[in-house]
């Protein structure tokens, strides 16, 4: 029988993987299928472009979103620290990685608690939906949000890195009224996300039939989590088993047009292969609110809370300008009217 590792080694092992080993998946997360209208007389002036935008109570400077990386452990931690100084000299929102190490060792609480140096961010507390169904329930997601003083709560989906990893969660029978119950009794707002394998219609109806807040969805085209969960394998099986899955899953774009057709109103995050801020500028034309990153900003976390603010700022003013070039003014003028579809052959429809 495989041996199961403690959740701190595997937060070591991943974050070790995701900065030394290609773990992308072998998809692309289909922005690649649409560009931007290009307006050669905008009517702008590109230093008045808005890119802020309020949510959940919160202001950001951008949409832009440090998606939930990690913690749990004293490097993870650091690079928690780096990534919120960043977040809020930006006006970035950022998520935590799950809190699941930190409700089951309150010593290592202290690696997620980034309030002390991002103090007006908009964050996000983070558990695994599957927990509850082993045993987590209100009470700990309450205690996930108060342990970091969090604006809302991401219920993770990941059930494709539980089946090929030693000793995974894999009882994801009855899941949907558990996170129904939570999204009604909870303080904050609960949004769902999925890890990198994207949200199908079928799944954003049944969450927003559940009443959450949002769907960060989280498509196929960036880092995934069954190539990690091979790189760690305890076994030639399990590394075997992991490898077969490298292009499962939904891309970016397909998943975020699935929610809007599924979920009309419902606001929606977008990660997944996100690159630099023209991806993140055709997601939000594409219908959502947010773009996330993890894997650029992890590896500048790796060197310095600088970097990270040097990517970010990047970020930003790629979305300014593809903002300005598109003859978008505001988040609010930056719609799918703006793109087009490239046909199979490349051309424009």
């Amino acid at each position: 029988m495989s041996k199961v590792a403690p959740i701190t080694e595997r937060k070591d092992d991943h974050i070790k993987i995701n900065l030394e080993q290609d773990v992308r998946s072998a998809l692309a997360n289909g922005l690649e299928k649409f560009h931007f209208v290009h307006e050669a007389l905008p009517e702008l002036d590109l230093d008045k472009v808005d890119t802020s935008l309020s949510l959940f109570g919160k202001k950001l400077q951008a949409p832009i979103l440090v998606s939930s990386m990690t913690g749990g452990t004293e490097d993870a931690g650091d690079i928690n620290m780096r990534l919120a100084r960043a977040a809020q000299q930006c006006g970035a929102a950022m998520g935590v990685g799950s809190q699941r190490a930190a409700l089951e060792r309150p010593n290592m609480a202290a690696t997620f608690q980034v309030r002390q140096v991002a103090p007006d961010i908009l964050l996000f507390a983070n558990l695994g939906a599957v927990q509850l169904n082993y045993g987590y329930g209100l009470e700990e997601c309450q205690r996930a949000v108060e342990m970091i003083e969090a604006d809302a709560l991401y219920l993770h989906l990941n059930p494709l890195q539980e089946a090929v990893q030693a000793g995974g969660d894999t009882n994801w029978k009855g899941l949907a009224k558990k996170i129904e119950a939570v999204c009604k009794k909870l303080a904050v707002p609960v949004i769902v996300k999925e890890v990198g394998w994207g949200i199908s219609e079928r799944t954003a109806k049944i969450l927003a039939e559940c009443g959450v807040a949002a769907i960060d969805v989280a498509g196929a085209g960036g880092t995934s989590w069954s190539q990690v969960e091979m790189h760690r394998a305890p076994d030639e099986f399990l590394r075997n088993l992991a490898a077969t899955f490298v292009g499962w899953g939904i891309p970016t774009a397909e998943s975020i047009l699935n929610v809007r057709k599924a979920a009309p109103g419902l606001i929606i995050f977008a990660s997944g292969g996100l690159k630099d801020g023209l991806d993140v500028a055709k997601c939000l034309a594409l219908g959502a609110k947010l773009g996330g990153m993890a894997g650029p900003f992890l590896k500048a976390a790796a060197i310095s809370t600088e970097n990270v603010v040097e990517t970010i700022r990047l970020t930003r003013r790629q979305i300014e300008i593809t903002m300005f070039c598109a003859g978008a003014g505001n988040l609010d003028e930056l719609d799918s009217g703006k793109l087009a579809e490239k046909s199979p052959s490349g051309e424009t429809k």
